[in-house]
């Protein structure tokens, strides 16, 4: 039942979206013109219209994203499942202060949808656990993540 919710992140989504969490990304690939789906952890909203992603710099993803802006991410959260649909553009093949080659993508939202099928509602979230070092994991994370964050204030400031 996808009904739209708005033209932006509604506040509930806007709080989801200002930490690490699990998100389906899909793009259009680039050779096959099908839809191209990947699980992507490393995206922080700092507001409502925009959602900044960081993906490795040799991703598909980077690819698809050039040849074509259409985006999609899907977020369970908040009791739902969510589409949020917009406009991506790779703002930085490097992100400055990440300890890997990662890109930076900005993602203007156009609209979102609450596609949960009629009648129910998610009662657990999904969880993920990182399946190598944990204390290396945690550092990486929190450096690409204060990396993301950090670049969307120098760019308001």
């Amino acid at each position: 039942m996808a009904d739209k919710v708005a033209k932006s992140l509604p506040e509930q989504l806007l709080r989801l979206l200002k930490e690490e969490r699990f998100v389906l990304l899909s793009t259009i690939d680039k050779d096959t013109g099908a839809p191209y789906t990947h699980a992507i952890s490393w995206l922080y909203a700092p507001n409502q219209s925009k959602i900044l992603f960081a993906v490795d710099s040799r991703s598909k993803l980077v690819d698809n994203i050039k040849a074509n802006e259409l985006v999609s991410l899907t977020l369970i959260g908040s009791g739902s499942v969510y589409s949020i649909n917009g406009h991506a553009s790779i703002a930085a093949e490097q992100i400055e202060g990440a300890p890997i080659k990662l890109a930076k993508v900005v993602v203007s939202v156009d609209d979102v949808h609450d596609t949960m099928f009629y009648g129910s509602k998610i009662s657990v979230e999904p969880q993920y656990e990182k399946t190598y070092d944990k204390q290396a994991a945690d550092k990486l994370d929190h450096q690409v993540m204060s990396a993301l964050k950090g670049e969307d204030q120098n760019e308001q400031a």
